[in-house]
């Protein structure tokens, strides 16, 4: 098996290619065997990609199962964008215009099937459109604005809603891209040392506070950026600059996740980069992902509607609840029986197809490891907040309260907590991360692994004080460097 279409009902996919098997989306996501195969390529042809949706869900898992998804969780997440024809427009404008020349009506849907197009005069601009965002099947819709072409909207195509006249081009579409293997985009390099931090001054709980940022700006101009402190009005801003480094708390359906798009398809240095953001964002995806490259955390199932009955005989009570999407201990729930079990899905399950239970191992602190560029940066010990199982205590009302904080050198942590962090950092990329973790004398194991980690003056940087905040510009610096040298 080299290749999986992956459909909603197997039905919908009449097409036999050899070494290519048609399996449902609910098939893959739920039956072991999918968890196991490596190096497959995986054609989701979901009806849906809607956010937490079975379609979705497919194009995340692939990737934590060491997959090949087209198209991958980045893709779909560019497709919802409200931008994504202006930054078509932006690059597309001369192609537009002459492959829509000569039309005679105001308005043109042009459909793409595996990057070809039915209408030959179309095929380098779907070809385009195919390389900006590639899906198996896309769809265009243009209107004329009095001197010019724009795309008015670009999605994902359902299978069903491919018209029949057009089936046979999108199967031989399908034989000849299967045949064949594809090269990623080449990104634009930058070529200035502009530094731009994306904040916000509302936000209750930054990931950094007020003399966090001071101090990151200063180590930024002792090494010759210069730095300016972005807010989400200035989006369109952000190709001027050569490195976007985001310090407001990052989520996928956000801006934030927008910024670093934008920053990573226009060359900049970008950290938190998307890539980071998506894979950290949902803890479905980081417990497969740590199940694959074998890191130890605790026992953990991914749950759907139909094995909620399973999971008090195999994780027992107490246990916990995950909201793929939860941050700073918000959507993380204990269940004592199964009567609280069954409650608490049933409401879980209704915002995502997918989450995660663990069993319950309490302990009386937390460790977090910071890890950039693969190699540990700082140590800290997050306490249990006051007659509470979590770091952060909240009340009815929101108010919350936190456990006290440790942080140690790098080389007074325990060598294997240290060890599982960085290993747990590096199947994720190459950034900054703060990997959470749980240690049971000589055992460790992984809790998660957060894209945008804390680093405020007065806990994280207790230890390192200014050298933390210069060792992740230095970062930036390198990576620049490099950009630069390699510049054709």
């Amino acid at each position: 098996m080299t290749g999986i279409v992956i459909v909603d009902d197997a039905r919908d996919w009449p097409l036999a290619i050899p070494g290519v098997d048609v399996v449902t989306a609910w098939n893959y996501l739920t039956q072991e065997l999918f968890t196991r195969l490596r190096g497959v390529r995986v054609y989701n042809l979901c009806r849906s990609f809607s956010y937490q949706s079975t379609g979705y869900y497919v194009s995340l898992l692939a990737h934590a199962r060491g997959h090949k998804p087209l198209p991958d969780i980045a893709t779909v997440q560019d497709l919802k964008l409200a931008e994504s024809p202006s930054v078509l427009n932006d690059e597309l404008d001369e192609l537009i215009d002459k492959s829509l020349a000569r039309l005679g009506s105001n308005e043109y849907v042009l459909n793409i099937y595996f990057g070809q197009s039915p209408t030959k005069r179309h095929e380098r601009l779907a070809r385009a459109l195919f390389n900006f965002f590639p899906a198996p099947l896309l769809q265009a819709k243009f209107e004329w604005r009095g001197e010019e072409w724009k795309v008015e909207a670009l999605s994902a195509v359902a299978l069903g809603e491919v018209p029949a006249s057009h089936h046979e081009f999108m199967y031989e579409a399908a034989r000849e891209y299967f045949a064949r293997r594809r090269s990623p985009t080449k990104r634009r390099d930058s070529t200035r040392y502009d530094l731009a931090i994306l904040v916000n001054e509302h936000e209750t709980e930054p990931p950094s506070n007020a003399k966090a940022l001071k101090a990151f700006e200063k180590a930024a101009e002792d090494l010759g950026f210069s730095v300016d402190f972005l807010d989400k009005s200035d989006y369109g801003h952000v190709a001027e600059y050569d490195a976007l480094f985001i310090r407001e708390t990052t989520a996928v359906n956000h801006h934030t996740y927008r910024f670093a798009r934008r920053a990573a398809r226009e060359g900049l240095v970008v950290v938190d980069d998307p890539e980071s953001i998506l894979r950290c964002a949902n803890k479905v995806y980081l417990a497969q992902l740590m199940e694959r490259h074998r890191i130890p955390q605790p026992k953990t199932l991914l749950i759907h509607r139909g094995n909620v009955s399973y999971v008090g005989r195999e994780l027992g009570f107490p246990c916990v609840l995950k909201q793929p999407d939860s941050q700073f201990s918000k959507g993380v729930i204990k269940v004592s029986s199964e009567a609280e079990l069954k409650r608490e899905c049933r409401e879980l399950l209704e915002r995502s197809d997918l989450i995660v239970a663990q069993s319950f191992e309490p302990t009386e602190y937390d460790w977090r490891i910071g890890v950039l560029d693969g190699q540990p940066l700082y140590a800290c010990r997050y306490f249990m907040a006051t007659d509470h199982w979590q770091v952060v205590k909240r009340d009815a009302a929101g108010k919350k309260s936190e456990g006290n904080h440790e942080t140690l050198p790098i080389e007074e942590a325990p060598p294997q907590v240290v060890k599982v962090a960085v290993e747990a950092a590096r199947a994720i990329g190459d950034g900054l991360y703060g990997v959470d973790l749980k240690q049971f004398g000589k055992l460790v194991k992984v809790i998660e692994v957060n894209d945008n980690p804390n680093i405020d003056v007065g806990v994280e940087d207790l230890v390192l004080k200014a050298t933390l905040y210069k060792r992740v510009m230095e970062h930036f610096l390198k990576r620049l460097d490099v950009q630069t040298r390699t510049k054709p």
